[in-house]
């Protein structure tokens, strides 16, 4: 008789769950500095650090984290679906626990839009991840050619533009309307319940950068995380890591060469002025950031293999397991931080400081992650998930026998 229940810990790879603990870090580096200015006014904001450590920071985020670890993320969550998938057909499950699965977490994630921050992507991964599932069956080698479409082939813009269009919205006519004056006293002084009006505002700001951009780019993803599982690599995942190294590193190094060239040179050039070439260097960024994330999938995946930098990567297992808690734990803490609901600190840290602020929030993560895991077999949220994606009770405390 087939079973009906979910994976076995025991079943985790180690690479993954470090890998996702890399990713929360990266995406939290990221996104406090959205939470402590709007990108919409960032520009004018960051000019008043002149400092040189600042003027160092801002060159850091830009050449290592930005937009560099949500297609980690996105590629992790398109590998645990092909896992899942592959692993529960065995159990006889049917598709209706993927629909309910994916429903939960779309609403997990206009949950955490609306109560705790505009700046979800769980609510993203939902609509793909019933995209996924469509696909799943198809062969790896057509998966990873559908992904490399998606990532390299722009066709997609006017679609998306083109809905936005039919629906009739401006994405920035409603914060465009506020000033940064404005918006600072309603994030630190407002009401909760302006709070949550204002971050339907700010996520409407953002369509264009979900459809465009963000989606696209996690729809890649997902597609190579799936064809990586069918693949098989994860069985010998060492020999595959090495078995791809050279190409790894020549695509490392082009796209890097690329990142140099556009943040130190070409914004000094005649030909960033033209506008239709300025889109296509921007396209071409976002390419060269993915690459660059797949490239520290790669680089964490081959230091792995060695006892030194397995040992120093241990700790990133235990956020890692506990990905989804960790990830809403970060918003919730946000809101404490900037908003009228806690310190009132919006627009109050320069670059270092957020980022030391992020560095700090993340080892205090691994430490309660560590904890929880010691007494619990799942995080919170994670057991939550579960449950209602099986849609029965199940238990959460480690066995004492």
């Amino acid at each position: 008789m087939k079973s009906n229940q979910p994976i076995s810990s025991k079943e985790r790879i180690l690479t993954l769950d470090i890998l996702r603990g890399f990713a929360i870090l990266g995406i939290f580096v990221v996104n406090i500095e959205v939470m402590n200015c709007l990108y919409f006014y960032s520009d004018d904001f960051d000019a008043q650090f002149t400092s040189t450590l600042d003027a160092l920071i801002r060159r850091l985020l830009q050449l290592f984290f930005y937009s560099k670890f949500f297609p980690i993320f996105s590629l992790l969550f398109g590998v645990g679906i092909g896992i899942q998938y592959m692993s529960l057909q065995s159990k006889g499950l049917r598709l209706s626990f993927f629909i309910r699965r994916m429903m939960v977490l779309f609403l997990l994630g206009w949950a955490h839009i609306l109560l705790l921050w505009s700046g979800d992507v769980l609510h993203i991964y939902a609509i793909l991840g019933l995209f996924a599932i469509a696909l799943v069956r198809l062969k790896s080698s057509t998966l990873v050619i559908l992904a490399l479409a998606l990532l390299l082939f722009p066709f997609y813009k006017t679609l998306f533009q083109g809905l936005l269009d039919l629906i009739a919205i401006d994405p920035y006519q409603q914060i465009a309307s506020l000033s940064s004056e404005e918006v600072g006293s309603i994030i630190r002084q407002g009401s909760y319940g302006e709070g949550v009006r204002f971050r339907w505002v700010e996520y409407v700001s953002n369509l264009e950068l979900l459809l465009v951009v963000l989606m696209p780019t996690a729809a890649a993803m997902f597609l190579l995380g799936l064809g990586i599982v069918k693949k098989g690599w994860l069985s010998n995942l060492d020999y595959w890591v090495n078995s791809i190294k050279t190409p790894v590193l020549y695509i490392a190094l082009l796209s890097n060469g690329y990142r140099i060239f556009f943040l130190f040179a070409l914004w000094e050039m005649d030909i960033w002025k033209q506008p239709q070439w300025r889109d296509v260097f921007i396209y071409l960024m976002q390419i060269a950031d993915a690459f660059m994330g797949l490239f520290y999938v790669w680089v964490i995946a081959y230091a792995m293999r060695f006892t030194f930098w397995k040992r120093l990567l241990h700790p990133l297992q235990f956020v890692g397991r506990m990905a989804l808690t960790n990830y809403i734990g970060q918003s919730v803490i946000g809101l404490f931080l900037f908003t009228s609901v806690g310190f009132q600190k919006y627009q109050g840290f320069s670059p270092y400081q957020t980022l030391v602020i992020a560095l700090l929030v993340f080892v205090f993560q691994i430490l309660c992650s560590r904890l929880w895991l010691s007494y619990f077999r799942f995080g919170p949220l994670e057991w939550f998930w579960r449950c209602l994606s099986y849609w029965k009770w199940l238990p959460i405390r480690k066995s004492t026998s």
